[in-house]
C-alpha cells in the first residue's frame, strides 16, 4: 500500500496545541507501518524547516525518529519540498535516508503514471512567489542565513513561514487557481493520477482520462491518501484511527 501526505504543518500552533497534531501524525505513522511500502509526503510535513551545519530544529525529534524507523525498516520514504521547506540541505538524505524532491517527480506506481507536486508556484497570478522562491532557494540567499546564529535564524523562518501561509490563504487566485489546469495538462501528457497539496482543500476529480487530487492538510481536513494498485483514496486520519481501533 502507498500513503501520502501533506501539509501537515508541524511548528504552526503553540507547542503544546502542536504536540497534540504530532501525536496523531505518529499514531497514524504507527498503524500504517505494517502495510506501508511507500510513504510520499507532498510537501510542508513542518511549518518551517531550515537546517544548519550542525543543527536542527529541536521540536520536530519525534516525528524524525518516527521517519528513521520507517527507512531502517525497508520502508521507502519521499519527501517533496514544499513552500516551507526552503532550508532543506544534506540531513533528511544522510541521517535519514529519505528522498528530498526539490521539484516535482514523475513516478510509475504498479503500472499507473503519477504526476506528484506541492503545487506551490503554478497558479496563474504566482509570478511573484515564484521569483520569491527562487531567490529563497539559491546559494547566496542560504550562505547568509547560515551567518546567522541558528535561534535567529530559525525565529526568522518561523515568521517567513506564518506569513507565507497568510499570504497564500488571504491571495484572490482567480476564479481558477492553475493548479486545475495544470493537472489537466498532465492527465493529457498521459499521466493516470496528480497529486497535489499546498492550498489545504481536499479534491480528487476525475479529469478525462486522469484523476487530480488535492491531499487536503492537517489543519483543518486531517486527510491522508492511499493508492493499492488499482484505486486511489482519500481518508480521514480520525477517522480512519477510529475505525481500526
Amino acid at each position: 500500500m502507498y500513503f501520502f501526505i501533506s501539509d501537515v504543518h508541524l511548528g504552526y500552533e503553540m507547542r503544546d496545541k502542536d504536540m497534540l497534531r504530532e501525536d496523531l501524525l505518529l499514531t497514524f505513522l504507527k498503524k500504517i507501518k505494517q502495510e506501508c511500502s511507500t510513504l510520499f509526503i507532498i510537501g510542508d510535513l513542518f511549518d518551517f524547516w531550515f537546517e544548519y551545519k550542525t543543527v536542527i530544529p529541536k521540536y520536530f525529534y519525534r516525528t524524525l525518529s518516527a521517519l528513521k524507523d520507517y527507512t531502517d525498516s525497508g520502508i521507502e520514504v519521499v519527501y517533496l519540498m514544499g513552500n516551507h521547506d526552503f532550508g532543506h540541505q544534506d540531513f533528511f538524505e544522510s541521517e535519514l535516508r529519505i528522498h528530498v524532491i526539490k521539484d516535482d517527480l514523475e513516478r510509475t506506481i504498479e503500472n499507473k503514471k503519477f504526476y506528484l507536486s506541492h503545487g506551490d508556484g503554478k497558479s496563474h497570478n504566482d509570478a511573484g512567489y515564484r521569483i520569491l522562491k527562487k531567490i529563497l532557494r539559491s546559494k547566496t540567499c542560504q550562505w547568509l542565513y547560515f551567518k546567522l546564529h541558528p535561534d535567529i535564524g530559525i525565529k526568522l523562518a518561523s515568521n517567513s513561514s506564518k506569513s507565507s501561509r497568510n499570504y497564500t490563504q488571504n491571495k484572490h487566485y482567480g476564479k481558477t487557481e492553475g493548479m486545475e489546469e495544470f493537472a489537466e495538462q498532465k492527465i493529457h501528457e498521459g499521466f493516470d493520477f496528480v497529486v497535489m497539496g499546498h492550498r489545504h482543500r481536499v479534491v480528487m476529480e476525475t479529469r478525462g482520462n486522469g484523476v487530480y487530487i488535492n491531499l487536503g492538510d492537517w489543519l483543518k481536513n486531517y486527510t491522508f491518501g492511499t493508492f493499492d494498485g488499482y484505486e486511489f483514496k482519500i481518508l480521514n486520519v480520525k477517522e480512519f484511527l477510529d475505525n481500526e481501533k
